[in-house]
């Protein structure tokens, strides 16, 4: 087509291969456990959105199930990969942190001088941590705070208490632990996860590599590099590893690799999704030009709309959604950056009706 370029002519490509690869197309029969399993981490610090990002790849899960598969230990709530919490398996939360934890503790270093932390403190802060939840206890961050204060380490001095808990994280002492009502509490990491996997570092950086591309292609080097947190050296050195097992594709001078697989299928009916904010669809590449336009773009981040939930046709980003929890139903509000066609509106409708479903109330569309 007259005045696109080939990375935009090729976007639907990628937009639909994402799709499949993600589980979003083609929903797996599986538990929560078995999805973040194949994407290995899912950004989760808005934990609603969180669930709906792992719902949204179940063929008929609830936000009960994966409530309850948290509270259970089956899936872990933890910092690595990058300064931000992150849905984990416990058999891969050990290597996770391992390979990943000191790249988010270089990121966060300089805030961490500037609150007074050192090396000295987080060693207390985290043997009173590790202290407190022995035996199975499960604690709050607020009740945790109080222990810490009371062996006197200061926590109330700027984001001084989050930067200890995320700490305590990364140095595999502490995981989330069930849900106490709505507070989240903490648990010992070796009592939720026992069995976790350790690697050396080079079969690490392999097996990240690995699953990063099967699950997230297509997908360039520097997009692995951005999600993953690792250097450019390292993501580079484990693409080397596994690329024998790839496919790849160039445009405009940038590679693309993905799974050996046969094309998605394509009958011409649009296919919609409506996507939490910081859905492993949106936040797994640094480049999002192949699922969102630069016209639609300008509209979503000039917006302030980092944040938002967004509206997925046929891979691409064509709007936003909001979303209201009340008693007896959820109302749906849409808001399209183009104009939508019959059929377009109409998939949009049923990927609606599919969150109602998940949240088990009918739903109200706007």
């Amino acid at each position: 087509m007259a005045g696109r370029s080939r990375s935009q002519d090729a976007g639907p490509d990628i937009a639909r291969l994402r799709l499949r690869n993600q589980r979003i197309d083609g929903a797996t029969r599986g538990e929560a456990a078995d999805v973040v399993k194949w994407l290995v981490a899912v950004q989760a610090q808005d934990f609603a959105g969180a669930k709906w990002s792992l719902g949204l790849r179940l063929r008929k899960a609830t936000d009960s199930q994966i409530e309850r598969a948290f509270n259970e230990g089956a899936i872990l709530r933890t910092h690595l990969l990058r300064p931000t919490w992150h849905f984990v398996t416990p058999a891969d939360i050990g290597w996770l942190l391992a390979l990943t934890a000191p790249r988010v503790h270089a990121a966060s270093a300089h805030m961490v001088r500037s609150l007074e932390l050192d090396a000295a403190v987080f060693k207390r802060s985290n043997a009173a941590l590790a202290k407190a939840l022995q035996g199975g206890q499960h604690l709050t961050r607020s009740e945790l705070e109080e222990v810490l204060q009371k062996v006197g380490i200061a926590t109330d001095v700027g984001n001084r208490m989050a930067y200890l808990m995320m700490g305590a994280e990364l140095d595999g002492v502490i995981c989330s632990g069930p849900r106490r009502g709505k507070q989240f509490t903490y648990a010992l990491l070796e009592d939720r996860a026992p069995q976790a996997k350790t690697m050396e570092r080079d079969e690490a950086l392999a097996e990240l590599s690995r699953r990063y591309f099967a699950s997230r292609g297509p997908a360039t080097v520097q997009d692995f590099a951005k999600w993953s947190g690792l250097t450019a050296a390292d993501a580079g050195r484990g693409l080397e590893v596994v690329q024998h097992g790839l496919r790849h594709v160039v445009l405009d001078g940038q590679a693309y690799w993905h799974p050996k697989s046969r094309p998605p299928h394509n009958d011409g009916s649009p296919t919609a999704h409506l996507l939490s904010n910081y859905d492993e669809y949106i936040s797994s590449y640094k480049d999002r030009s192949a699922i969102l336009s630069e016209e639609h773009g300008a509209l979503l981040w000039g917006r302030g709309n980092a944040l938002a939930y967004v509206i997925v046709v046929d891979g691409l980003i064509v709007g936003t959604w909001k979303r209201a929890l009340m008693r007896d139903s959820v109302v749906i509000e849409t808001n399209p950056f183009r104009r939508l066609t019959h059929a377009e509106k109409g998939a949009i409708t049923e990927a609606a009706q599919r969150y109602g479903r998940f949240q088990d109330l009918p739903v109200s569309l706007l």
